[in-house]
């Protein structure tokens, strides 16, 4: 697997987990992500094809909900990643760290949320991808796209378990 797609496949993979819970209120968007987390998605390549994933995070949030640690795993037939991030909120604005762990890829994530979406920009060396993620209950969709990489879009609907 080449670098840019390793590259976007985490990226994506991290975002989706940045992504896995409801935000409480603009001023403390973390709260209500701590958790276990799992559901099912798609990966679309820029050639058209697709492939189903599954994903299962754990989440935790400081006390603040201003910052929040995560454990991501998906997989598919062809794909399978790791994903470890740390993602701080300030002001409206979010910024952080993500790692592909088995592929020791990694990147930085900026950009705003609300009390129900957030707008963010993932980037690293040669890639660019846009999030956009809307919340309603206790489920979230999430759709990252990285127009002109070899993985194209990614969307994934997650839940958090026992609810």
């Amino acid at each position: 697997m080449n670098a840019m797609k390793s590259g976007i496949i985490a990226v994506t993979l991290g975002l989706l987990a940045f992504a896995a819970g409801p935000a409480q209120s603009a001023e403390n968007p973390f709260a209500g992500f701590t958790g276990s987390w799992s559901g099912n998605g798609k990966i679309t390549a820029n050639n058209g094809g697709s492939e189903r994933i599954r994903c299962r995070g754990t989440y935790r949030a400081n006390e603040a909900g201003t910052t929040l640690s995560l454990s991501l795993r998906c997989a598919g037939d062809s794909y399978k990643f790791e994903i470890a991030s740390d993602i701080t909120y300030s002001g409206g604005n979010l910024s952080g760290s993500w790692n592909e762990t088995s592929r020791q890829v990694y990147g930085s994530i900026s950009g705003r949320a609300t009390a129900h979406s957030i707008q963010a920009q993932a980037s690293a060396v040669g890639f660019n991808a846009a999030l956009a993620i809307t919340t309603r209950g206790n489920s979230q969709s999430v759709v990252i796209r990285s127009p002109g990489s070899e993985i194209s879009e990614v969307s994934v609907t997650m839940a958090r378990a026992g609810r």
